[in-house]
């Protein structure tokens, strides 16, 4: 069993607390165990990273943090509602109201301009008023008000991922998960990214971002680290602001 990561902030409440999380697939008589048993607890308002080599879990880890997969045992609880057992309608309902997703792919669609880029999650819950509106707010939050009505195609890799941190935060979602976020970036392209991160967490979003690049890691509030399906510990970086 991993030992429980969590800040040490008495009384805030917590976005993301699993207890004894496991996944395993089979493959044909074959399981295999991509998480062993995670427990950790992260705050409201906490900019957290996790660490590992490929195989580790992190991955399988992120998908169940995002709803896009349900736990083989143990509970995950986000803002307080156990997701464990949701149906698929459900956990899309549950992820499109209160989880933002940042890709390293950055997964745009390639033949609509940026605003309509970001304005998709918003038109997927239905929205119907202020859509544009909101989307520009999204996209000047990140420095590309400018940049709107162009193509990804037009756009430099750092553009891009401004986009899908803007596409990401148009809903307000309560957590926002980064997939390696700067892994498409050269190191000057991904430093402009991680500060912007580390501002939206100092506006008091709370981030949770998978990483394998200790120097991106470092702009975390909190490192935690994972190998062989669990999460093996949890520091606070003495740089983080």
């Amino acid at each position: 069993m991993s030992r429980a990561s969590d800040s040490t902030r008495p009384g805030t409440p917590w976005v993301i607390e699993t207890q004894d999380l496991t996944k395993v697939y089979r493959l044909g008589a074959t399981e295999v165990r991509a998480l062993a048993g995670v427990t950790l607890r992260v705050a409201k308002g906490e900019f957290v990273s996790l660490m590992g080599s490929s195989g580790s879990g992190k991955s399988t880890l992120l998908h169940l943090l995002g709803c896009l997969d349900s736990p083989t045992a143990g509970s995950y609880l986000l803002n307080g509602k156990d997701t464990s057992r949701l149906s698929l309608r459900d956990r899309a309902r549950l992820r499109n109201a209160q989880i933002g997703f940042v890709f390293q792919s950055y997964n745009l669609l390639p033949r609509i301009s940026a605003l309509e880029n970001v304005a998709l999650p918003l038109m997927y819950r239905g929205s119907a008023r202020g859509i544009k509106e909101r989307a520009l707010e999204a996209l000047t939050s990140v420095g590309l008000k400018e940049r709107a009505h162009h193509a990804p195609s037009e756009l430099s890799g750092g553009e891009r991922q401004r986009v899908a941190i803007a596409r990401a935060l148009v809903a307000d979602p309560t957590l926002l998960l980064a997939d390696e976020p700067t892994g498409n970036l050269d190191s000057a392209t991904g430093e402009d990214i991680m500060s912007l991160l580390a501002h939206l967490h100092r506006q008091g979003r709370t981030i949770f971002m998978v990483t394998h690049d200790r120097n991106i890691a470092a702009f975390a509030q909190r490192s935690m680290r994972m190998m062989d399906g669990l999460v093996l510990d949890g520091s606070l970086n003495d740089a983080a602001d």
